[in-house]
């Protein structure tokens, strides 16, 4: 049974403290993930300074905010080995080729394309080219510019994955789009997950029942943090029960029952079901009829289906109330 990758996305909530970033990775490590996510920015490189920004960077712009919550190579590559030594699997999501040049010289292991770079030709060409895994989101993009990225992508490596994600936060119940993760396998014939932006772990439950190997969910230590990720990220004691949860349902995916085995179920069987006794006590030569009969617990007996085969039968033995009744007495 392959194990759900479930990815614990940290993303900036740190906040360009290089002490946060440690103690996060150490979070993940008790929760149950199997990877631990963040996001390399370069300010120059990914942005102009006056560009447009989400209504949550009120008192900094983006390029500001990049800005100041950028590590320096010495730390990315402490925070990659970190994790490693923790036995997580070290993701970023580049914003740049220079931040793919970076994580290329710090160890990254897989990078994860944001889905607002799907239509990024040169930085998918480059993080291709590393041959290492590419999880892609979907988030923001149709059909289109997905098999676009994928034919990029597919003419240098065979080693990604796609992600079914809805770029909203919190994502509603009825936004999820499940359905898209078996579109996604059949299209593609990729390994196929899900970036979990609902509250609660429903939804990473019905994703993993409906066949996503991935699943990545925003952390933190706390929703109060400063930033874009943290109000719709999971604290760590419920992340920890996440994880517990996604195991639950891989493990009840991966094992189909055999409804027609019922050799675990032989003793509660013999306890549970009935057979026909005797409803009082009866004389040898008696003719049987539907008074006679009773249906009592042990299935020791005859069954209770067969109890047409008594009636109008006439019994050979003396029977006392509660004797179980045999077709060796007729």
């Amino acid at each position: 049974m392959n194990r759900i990758e479930v990815i614990a996305e940290i993303g900036s909530v740190h906040d360009g403290s290089f002490g946060n970033a440690i103690k996060l990775i150490e979070a993940v490590s008790d929760s149950g993930a199997t990877a631990v996510k963040f996001q390399t920015h370069i300010s120059e490189e990914e942005t102009i300074i006056n560009a447009p920004a989400p209504d949550y960077f009120d008192d900094e712009t983006r390029f500001e905010y990049f800005k100041r919550t950028a590590f320096s190579p010495e730390q990315w590559k402490r925070l990659a080995e970190k994790a490693k030594s923790l036995g997580l699997v070290f993701i970023s999501s580049p914003f740049s080729i220079k931040a793919i040049d970076l994580l290329e010289e710090i160890g990254v292991d897989k990078y994860k394309i944001a889905s607002g770079e799907i239509t990024n030709i040169p930085l998918l060409e480059r993080a291709s080219l590393t041959k290492k895994e590419l999880i892609i989101s979907s988030g923001m993009s149709d059909y289109f510019e997905l098999e676009e990225a994928v034919n990029i992508i597919k003419n240098n490596t065979k080693n990604f994955s796609l992600l079914q994600c809805s770029s909203i936060y919190p994502c509603p119940p009825e936004s999820v789009g499940l359905n898209v993760i078996s579109e996604l396998k059949e299209k593609f014939d990729v390994r196929v997950g899900f970036s979990d932006h609902t509250d609660g772990n429903t939804a990473a439950i019905a994703a993993v029942i409906s066949g996503a190997e991935i699943i990545e969910k925003h952390f933190t230590f706390s929703k109060l943090m400063y930033g874009s990720d943290a109000f719709n990220a999971m604290e760590p004691d419920k992340f920890k029960d996440y994880c517990a949860q996604i195991s639950l349902a891989k493990i009840i995916k991966d094992n189909p029952v055999n409804k027609n085995d019922l050799s675990s179920y032989q003793n509660m069987k013999h306890i549970f079901q009935k057979s026909i006794v005797a409803a009082c006590n009866i004389k040898a030569g008696t003719v049987i009829e539907q008074h006679h009969l009773a249906y009592k617990k042990p299935a020791s007996g005859m069954p209770p289906k067969y109890y047409k085969k008594l009636l109008g039968k006439k019994i050979t033995t003396d029977m006392n109330k509660d004797d179980l009744f045999s077709e060796d007495f007729i």
